[in-house]
């Protein structure tokens, strides 16, 4: 049974930016606070307060003022949306770029435009909340295959194709999982799509700049193709926003049709220019990922020899799985003692019985960080 939503609004808390990149200060009901070293955020690469990002930032905020004040389609637009957006192509090796003001409205976008009413649509059932709402909005047929199963996958497209072999399936899925930390053989899975005649949508909000050749993603380089990648700047990038990638084709579309990206104010211009620099650190930097990912086998390790199940994956994310809600809940406190910050991941969000510490690894934490994180642990 789930928890009740009043007993989960009482865990809320309120949080303030601590002294240092890597602190917060949980707020209690008594006006108290003490640092927390942030092990939760997705700010892979500790960029959002890269003084780099910020002169940026401030001086679009100076010469483009604080918002767009229209859509891209009437007054929304300025040079600094068009440059990040060719950026990304280049770097991506896609045809177009299209930016939205958040990654969940580019989901909703991506799923409208690659399907209807009638289209077979196959979710891995971890995917995010936002490509099933957009599976929701389409109106088309959803199923769900087990998690990063290629198998099951290849048995629902089988039927697909025999039970309507003149509507092309779409496969939706992430490159890694937020939840999870784990990621699908996307080669293969982009191959089988390409087989059976299927479109294929990656959400890569939480590989860009971290995983894949340089940071690109598992997308690319793929020799199957893939019909539209989703991302963000509100993780790696350190900013906010997100966008769209594709051929020409689908960019046209998504322009001429897509009421998400038509219908809505234009990302912030500081927040554009924040994100085009943090592309620019990203692509001078190309170390930054791989170190963040042999830190995390490090941690992954270190886990495993101490008796926990290994987290999945290999990137960045961690899931220690704890199994009650009540379990991980006194897990974090327990944490939080020792001045540490890991949320406890609860049903809905994760399925019951696997309420999990997501632990976060980020560029610039402390050395230490490791042996405070085992020494809290083994005094539950």
């Amino acid at each position: 049974m789930q928890s009740q939503p009043t007993a989960r609004r009482r865990q809320l808390r309120t949080w303030r930016p601590g002294p240092g990149p890597a602190e917060f200060k949980p707020v209690s009901a008594q006006g108290k606070s003490k640092p927390l070293l942030d092990l939760a955020s997705n700010d892979y690469l500790g960029l959002c307060r890269h003084p780099d990002l910020i002169e940026a930032a401030g001086a679009a905020l100076h010469s483009e003022g604080v918002g767009a004040g229209g859509s891209r389609l009437v007054t929304g637009s300025r040079p600094v949306h068009v440059a990040l957006e060719e950026a990304l192509a280049d770097w991506l090796g896609r045809e177009r770029v299209l930016l939205f003001p958040s990654g969940f409205q580019a989901n909703l976008a991506a799923v409208i435009a690659l399907a209807n009413r009638n289209t077979p649509v196959l979710a891995d059932r971890l995917a995010h909340h936002s490509l099933l709402m957009g599976v929701k909005a389409s109106g088309a047929r959803l199923q769900r295959y087990a998690h990063n199963d290629l198998a099951d996958l290849e048995r629902r497209l089988k039927l697909c194709r025999h039970h309507q072999p003149h509507q092309p399936p779409l496969v939706l899925t992430e490159s890694l999982f937020s939840m999870e930390g784990t990621s699908p053989p996307l080669s293969t899975m982009a191959e089988l799509c390409e087989v059976h005649g299927a479109k294929l949508l990656v959400d890569e909000a939480h590989a860009l700049g971290v995983i894949g050749p340089q940071g690109r993603g598992l997308c690319h380089g793929l020799s199957a193709p893939v019909s539209i990648i989703s991302g963000t700047f509100g993780k790696a990038f350190g900013s906010g926003g997100a966008f769209l990638a594709g051929d020409s084709a689908m960019g046209d579309h998504l322009l001429q049709t897509s009421g998400a990206f038509r219908y809505t104010t234009a990302l912030a211009p500081p927040l554009a220019a924040a994100a085009l620099t943090a592309l620019n650190l990203i692509q001078s930097h190309p170390q930054w990922g791989k170190q963040l990912q042999e830190r995390a086998e490090q941690w992954r390790g270190q886990l495993a020899a101490s008796g926990w199940a290994r987290p999945p994956g290999y990137g960045p994310i961690l899931s220690l799985l704890i199994g009650s809600d009540q379990q991980a809940l006194n897990r974090q406190s327990q944490l939080e003692e020792a001045g540490l910050l890991s949320v406890a991941i609860r049903p809905p969000t994760v399925p019951e019985g696997t309420a999990r510490l997501r632990l976060v690894l980020r560029r610039g934490l402390p050395d230490e960080t490791l042996e405070r994180l085992m020494s809290a642990l083994e005094t539950g």
